[in-house]
């Protein structure tokens, strides 16, 4: 299994990681039949008629995939916009052998935080993670892909999948050090000492005068 958890969003580049999983199916026959996409995108500004057009977008994308790649036994994508619990989340996070983290801009992003954290130490999946989510600046050991490529988000998933274990254990045990270190109480830290190192012009002659926090 290969996940995407998203807000349905045009930010998160969903039609683009539909097409460059199109590719890959297209380029990989051996793939076929042997992997599925699951990808949740919890409904967000559905009464908006921008969201209501990205909805109707993803929706024909997976039919057409679906449709040109189908089998009787495999389905190709399945895409939910069912919200699911947090439990729910981390046991989807622990089966998948691939995490698709691929937004075209995003703060943060704790859902590639959360799939690493989730995995499995004895046997952990890959992650995909998009150069312009925040958090590739902290996770160097996912694979990092642009997400303007159609080519090279197929080529991050085909390598991924052909991983081997050594190097998947290896990028999964920097990565869940990552997560483990930079929490919130680190995040907490680093802000607060950047206060106080701040200063601020006041007075004539712009003296700097140093914040106190």
């Amino acid at each position: 299994m290969v996940i995407g958890v998203d807000r349905l969003d045009y930010s998160k580049g969903l039609e683009e990681r539909f097409l460059a999983y199109e590719q890959c199916l297209s380029d990989h026959p051996d793939l076929r039949e042997k992997v599925f996409l699951l990808q949740i995108a919890t409904l967000s500004r559905d009464s908006v008629e921008a969201y209501q057009e990205i909805r109707a977008r993803l929706e024909a994308l997976t039919g057409r995939i679906n449709g040109a790649f189908a089998t009787m036994d495999w389905v190709p994508i399945r895409y939910v916009n069912s919200a699911h619990r947090r439990d729910e989340l981390v046991g989807l996070y622990r089966s998948a052998a691939v995490g698709l983290v691929t937004p075209m801009r995003d703060g943060m992003n704790l859902v590639a935080k959360e799939y690493v954290a989730a995995q499995d130490e004895t046997d952990p999946g890959v992650l995909i993670l998009s150069r312009f989510a925040g958090a590739a600046t902290q996770m160097t050991d996912a694979i990092i892909v642009n997400p303007f490529s159609r080519e090279d988000m197929s080529d991050a998933i085909k390598r991924a999948l052909a991983m081997p274990f050594h190097e998947r254990k290896r990028r999964w045990e920097t990565l869940v050090h990552g997560v483990l270190i930079n929490d919130v109480g680190a995040w907490r830290d680093t802000f607060v000492d950047a206060l106080r190192g701040c200063t601020t012009e006041r007075g004539e002659g712009h003296k700097s005068v140093p914040v106190s926090v």
